[in-house]
């Protein structure tokens, strides 16, 4: 066995973590402030006990950061006895392996530990199988000459596997086998979901699906438009399984009011991993066959357009781009008095000159709630308008006297 488990941690533990971030230029995806990271990392059990930046023009092809860094690193790690690192940015399977050889202690990389956070999160049966698909996925490409002790043969009279086969061989034909029956048992679960819709499409229901950024405060919202008790935490990725519940929309020029289904969905985050979005997709439909999106932002975070951005590019990415949206910029109780709003309802132009109704709440403290419902009742109008009801006549003045 490896003297250091790769990405482990001690189990019932808080491991110290170092967390590191590279600036590799224009292009490439940097946080100057590793605040995110830093999140993911306490989110997983961690404490971050120091950041380390570096810049570079291009990844060093054996230790990512170069040999003088990961010195610095290594120095970092021992005086503040860290049990681990943490990188931003992706790492490929023999930068990981080196690092670990030269720092001492487990690497990870940001595709890991949101695999981790996501393991731990999922609750339901389909949660589970999509986290478990991705990280095999991830596993998989991390069996290139991992360890020394794969490199050792197997085979022969008596043993598992062909004569020959190198414990390596073995592990990845393992995993792929495990790979194809979680696939199978994820597309029974697939089948079933499109059943679902497929009865709520012909009953005339009208889909609404919450997107937007992890910890934008789209469960807070989810749970005071319908009334539910679905998980919410000031944490990333506090619930992961899809939750669909009844929503009443108010009666609205003359058009009767009407129950419709909200969808909360996973969030998104900023390199999120195609694997697992590929993984989700499952869970992700319920965004691609939405009637609306509501597409909840953080008002309050320092860098909610580039989070925006980022649950554009996923959306685009699922197929999802075309399907009409309200953005709710959510959170304007964490506001500065003079940063809030003047009015509660307003358009915004987006890509390719759509305006596109925003709504600014707080899900906390019930602010635009009212506002909100009227504009997902103007939208289902005009998105539908044939499947609310009349309005029911109001009585007449004597009757009310």
């Amino acid at each position: 066995m490896p003297e250091v488990q790769p990405g482990a941690r001690r189990d019932g533990m808080v491991a110290r973590a170092v967390i590191v971030g590279v600036d590799l230029g224009p292009g490439s995806s940097f946080d100057p402030t590793l605040d995110e990271l830093a999140q993911l990392a306490e989110s997983a059990g961690d404490d971050v006990v120091a950041r380390v930046f570096a810049r570079r023009k291009a990844p060093d092809a054996a230790l990512f950061v170069g040999s003088g860094k990961a010195d610095e690193i290594k120095a970092i790690v021992q005086e503040h006895d860290a049990q681990g690192v943490i990188f931003d940015q992706a790492l490929s399977p023999v930068q990981q392996r080196n690092l670990e050889r030269h720092l001492g202690v487990p690497v990870s990389d940001r595709t890991a530990l949101i695999l981790e956070i996501f393991a731990e999160r999922a609750k339901s049966h389909e949660g589970k199988l999509q986290v478990e698909l991705a990280r095999l996925q991830y596993l998989s490409t991390r069996l290139v000459r991992r360890w020394s002790h794969l490199e050792r043969q197997q085979g022969g009279i008596g043993t598992r596997g062909g004569p020959g086969e190198t414990q390596i061989e073995l592990d990845r034909r393992m995993i792929g086998e495990r790979i194809r029956s979680v696939k199978t048992r994820l597309d029974r679960v697939k089948r079933q979901r499109q059943t679902q819709r497929r009865a709520r499409e012909r009953s005339g229901t009208f889909r609404i699906a919450l997107v937007g950024y992890t910890n934008a405060g789209k469960s807070t919202l989810f749970n005071a438009l319908t009334k539910a008790r679905t998980y919410a935490a000031d944490q990333l990725f506090a619930t992961l399984d899809p939750t669909v519940r009844a929503l009443y929309l108010p009666a609205l020029d003359g058009v009767g009011g009407r129950t419709v289904s909200l969808a909360d969905t996973v969030g998104f985050i900023r390199d999120l991993p195609h694997k697992l979005v590929e993984a989700f997709q499952a869970t992700l439909q319920e965004a691609v066959d939405a009637d609306l999106l509501l597409h909840v932002v953080d008002a309050a975070s320092p860098t909610r357009d580039e989070q925006q951005h980022e649950v554009e590019r996923v959306l685009a990415e699922i197929g999802a781009q075309d399907v009409p949206q309200i953005l709710v910029f959510n959170k304007v109780d964490a506001l500065e008095p003079g940063q809030r709003p003047r009015a509660l309802v307003d358009t915004v132009e987006r890509d390719g000159g759509r305006r596109t109704p925003r709504v600014f709440v707080s899900a906390l403290d019930g602010t635009g709630l009212a506002e909100l419902r009227e504009a997902l009742a103007r939208a289902a109008i005009e998105s539908a308008p044939d499947w609310l009801p009349p309005a029911a006549p109001q009585p007449s003045r004597s009757l009310q006297a």
